[in-house]
């Protein structure tokens, strides 16, 4: 079966897309098949890869019309095990284009059913809002993985986003999960970001991954190369903290699955 992990929070700045490109880097370097999805107009994962290109199909036009395949805008890299999917600044108008069509919310679960047999994980990285491509992200998935700045009034905001996960399991996705909650931009030499790290440790306990995403210069150069921080500086604290975070969504996935058919074979 295959894990789509929908990388959200409403919040801009916590480190969302470098998460979403670094994971399915780190995914990736363990030999998973990884589809990278990018559903911000920002596009900062398709430009981490490639050059923007106007005459190539994007996810606009995937969740737009409805009509165009996904297997026509999923594009290879330079590691054979990592694949994206680029977005474009005109998802920007989604909202309106698909305002008042029944099947709004479940245009990317419909895409995705297409090409999901031909990876082991699909990583969604949202837009800073709550709209519908968030939306779309959270019914197409399997798991919600969280990142959180370690800075004051971190948490302000996650109870909106929680909510949208609740309503989205309430209806039209019952078996999402909170895949975790992951620290990201944290400096240990100040007290505010330990203070902040207690505070979400105290509110999610379990839930928060192990493995925190430390601030690095290197995570914020390798874009400009169009280099993940796993080829830019493999040795870094950066490359180091994303391969211990795969790892952790590697087994939290498989821990998950086992669950899942005790469940069924109850």
């Amino acid at each position: 079966m295959t894990t789509i992990i929908a990388i959200a929070n409403q919040k801009g700045g916590v480190g969302k897309t470098t998460t979403a490109i670094n994971l399915a880097a780190a995914l990736a370097e363990r030999k998973k098949k990884v589809l990278l999805v990018d559903l911000d107009p920002q596009a900062n994962s398709s430009i981490a890869f490639f050059e923007a290109d106007d005459a190539m199909p994007t996810m606009f036009d995937v969740l737009a019309d409805g009509r165009t395949p996904m297997g026509t805008v999923v594009r290879a890299t330079k590691d054979p095990h990592l694949f994206v999917a680029p977005g474009k600044l005109a998802l920007s108008r989604l909202e309106v284009h698909l305002a008042g069509q029944f099947d709004a919310p479940f245009r990317m679960k419909d895409a995705l059913s297409q090409v999901a047999k031909n990876f082991d994980f699909i990583i969604l990285d949202t837009p800073p809002a709550l709209g519908i491509l968030t939306v779309n992200a959270l019914v197409a998935s399997t798991h919600l993985l969280v990142p959180i700045q370690a800075a004051y009034f971190a948490i302000e905001g996650t109870d909106d986003l929680l909510e949208t996960y609740e309503r989205v399991r309430s209806r039209p996705n019952p078996d999402l999960k909170v895949l975790g909650v992951l620290i990201t931009l944290f400096d240990k030499r100040t007290n505010i970001a330990r203070d902040v790290h207690e505070q979400i440790r105290s509110v999610f306990g379990t839930v928060l991954f192990k493995t925190r995403i430390s601030k690095n210069v290197r995570l914020e150069e390798c874009p400009a190369y169009k280099e993940t921080i796993l080829s830019f500086a493999p040795k870094s604290p950066g490359a180091v903290e994303y391969r211990k975070l795969a790892q952790e969504v590697v087994q939290r996935v498989e821990k998950d699955r086992i669950a899942r058919h005790a469940e069924d074979a109850a």
